[in-house]
């Protein structure tokens, strides 16, 4: 007996064309070689999975680190160390938690606020320069279809149980 759920419906070709685009970027976007060269670029000496949490602690209001980790899917652990790394090379800080003295919320300093618009600015002109021959409305329209499919991915993942939360790029 299989345990895996059959699928009531098989998929069709245009969301298997679809799967198929996703793993390819995703692919693209993760190889080290483009995290280096992006970082590079932008001065920010960072690993991957430092920038990640960097990058969400950017997008959020002083997150918790359990938060931080539920939202990478990662461990709790994974979290403390990097914002260790994170605190010392300045780039983040911990503060209490106004509601619960016990508990840190991690906020960005000036340096990580810096960092992560460099970051953001350098793969917006890698983006750009990739895309050079679409047209502004043809832009407009991905910009729409990609912000709609990530909001209808965190809806299907709410009805799944799955964690409703994203982790930009």
């Amino acid at each position: 007996m299989s345990t895996h759920p059959t699928p009531d419906v098989p998929a069709s070709q245009e969301a298997i064309e679809i799967e198929r685009a996703l793993t390819r970027i995703t692919y693209l976007s993760m190889r080290h070689r483009q995290h280096d060269r992006l970082t590079a670029q932008a001065g920010v000496p960072l690993d991957r999975a430092a920038l990640m949490l960097l990058r969400q602690v950017a997008d959020s209001e002083s997150p918790r680190p359990g938060e931080l980790a539920a939202r990478l899917g990662v461990e709790a652990s994974h979290v403390t160390r990097t914002v260790q790394q994170l605190e010392r090379s300045g780039y983040v800080t911990r503060v209490p938690d106004p509601r619960d003295r016990r508990a840190q919320r991690v906020e960005l300093t000036g340096t990580g606020r810096q960092a992560v618009e460099r970051i953001r600015h350098t793969g917006a002109r890698g983006m750009q320069r990739a895309l050079a021959d679409w047209s502004p409305e043809e832009l407009r329209q991905l910009a729409t279809l990609f912000h709609r499919m990530v909001d209808d991915f965190l809806a299907h993942a709410a009805g799944t149980g799955e964690d409703r939360t994203a982790a930009p790029a």
